[in-house]
């Protein structure tokens, strides 16, 4: 979840920083859910490295698909209230995966420490 809600504060970096250029086709990263959505394969060990064993290595593809959403003069696709908004909703999604960690390394401190 950090990595994706990393991946798409810089995409909104990226429109926000190209939200004059004439012609620019903004980009945007699918939502966390619909990456992670079960499928087909959703009972099935997932390798998350080649070295893993007996497991999947079909990885989710987290490629940036276009905005189609602009009608602006100049063929631009970014609105920048838009992509502030986005930007708000990002921090918000990278702070509760960090949250998340911290909670979950504090439970391994914990079962480090008792005997």
């Amino acid at each position: 979840m950090a990595r994706h809600a990393g991946q798409s504060q810089a995409l909104i970096s990226q429109n926000v920083a190209n939200a004059d250029t004439p012609g620019y086709v903004g980009k945007e990263m699918p939502a966390f859910a619909e990456l992670y959505a079960p499928n087909e394969m959703a009972g099935i060990q997932r390798a998350t490295r080649q070295g893993h064993l007996h497991g999947s290595v079909s990885v989710q593809s987290m490629t940036p698909t276009d905005m189609r959403n602009g009608d602006n003069p100049n063929g631009n696709t970014v609105s920048l209230e838009t992509e502030m908004m986005k930007a708000a909703e990002v921090k918000s999604h990278h702070d509760r995966a960090l949250a998340i960690y911290k909670s979950a390394l504090d439970v391994l401190r914990v079962s480090v420490r008792t005997r």
